[in-house]
């Protein structure tokens, strides 16, 4: 290496060195530290001591966490689909040219930009048993079938579909990176096939979905990454608030108890961080794994124009 090239590593490094330190301190050591945490029992309040793999024999013998997980693995399973269809047909519909389309385009994204305690507080009461709009509504309907409405977030049977019907509330990111794809489907393909006689629907399988499916595919991982870390909304809607609350208290029969929510009262109300550390590490390989088997899955079903 040569003089100049050293000046020139040297400026670089000094030019991005505030980034390295930000980095290294607020990513990698703390990556690195909740890895060797993992094979330790540590509690904050004394020092960490080696147990090699215990935390995670422990784990999967621990019938709490494999609840928790089935809880999470439901709640991804029914919300990442229902949430890319109904966002997919907002953008499809917003695209459509009406007057004042950028009203009900502001209309529809604005939910996803209203911060999660005060949405999840709002959904609370839309929820509520007794005196939520949601039963308000569907009394009716269930009266003629001599019924009443579910008590949602009180039943353990419908705790779960409430958290996955609350979870489209916030489609509004996903709609406004598909209105984006959309701007980039060549109109001369629609009209081709138009006067080829193609319904909407074969226009819209055999011309849109393919080249949108980069869009597709990116928000199917985001899809899949943010619904297995779920935390806020449910930590709020289902009573993990509170001057002494206990987040694994007051779900109706655990059954919104999520994989985060698990992770967080290990960690911040048991004191058991070595066990917490080796929960997210089980949670960073299953969202690595499911990443990789939906970009497996979609090799060849994403086209990229060149």
């Amino acid at each position: 290496m040569t003089t100049r090239d050293r000046r020139r590593l040297f400026s670089g490094l000094g030019f991005t060195s505030l980034w390295i330190i930000g980095f290294s301190m607020f990513l990698l050591y703390p990556v690195g530290a909740s890895l060797f945490y993992s094979f330790c029992d540590y509690s904050i309040l004394k020092k960490p001591v080696w147990i090699g793999v215990e935390n995670y024999q422990k784990l999967f013998q621990d019938d709490v966490f494999w609840l928790s997980l089935r809880n999470t693995l439901f709640y991804a399973l029914f919300s990442v689909p229902l949430g890319m269809v109904v966002s997919l047909a907002l953008a499809l519909l917003l695209n459509v040219e009406v007057k004042g389309r950028p009203v009900f385009r502001t209309i529809f994204y604005l939910p996803s930009i209203v911060p999660l305690v005060a949405s999840s507080m709002l959904w609370l009461w839309i929820f509520n048993g007794q005196y939520g709009i949601l039963n308000w509504v569907l009394t009716p309907i269930f009266s003629l079938w001599g019924d009443t409405p579910p008590a949602w977030l009180g039943d353990p049977a419908w705790s779960k579909p409430a958290l996955v019907l609350m979870s489209l509330w916030g489609v509004g990111n996903s709609m406004v990176i598909y209105l984006a794809g959309l701007q980039d489907v060549p109109k001369e393909l629609y009209e081709s096939a138009a006067i080829d006689g193609a319904s909407p629907w074969r226009r819209f399988w055999h011309i849109t979905l393919p080249t949108i499916s980069p869009v597709v595919y990116f928000n199917v991982i985001m899809g899949i990454i943010g619904s297995l870390q779920v935390f806020t909304q449910v930590f709020v809607i289902a009573g993990g608030i509170g001057a002494n609350a206990n987040p694994l208290e007051g779900y109706p029969a655990r059954s919104t108890l999520l994989y985060t929510i698990y992770l967080f009262a290990t960690a911040f109300f048991d004191l058991r961080m070595g066990y917490a550390s080796a929960m997210a590490w089980v949670l960073f390989l299953l969202i690595a794994l499911l990443t990789w088997l939906a970009t497996k899955v979609a090799a060849k079903r994403v086209h990229y124009s060149s």
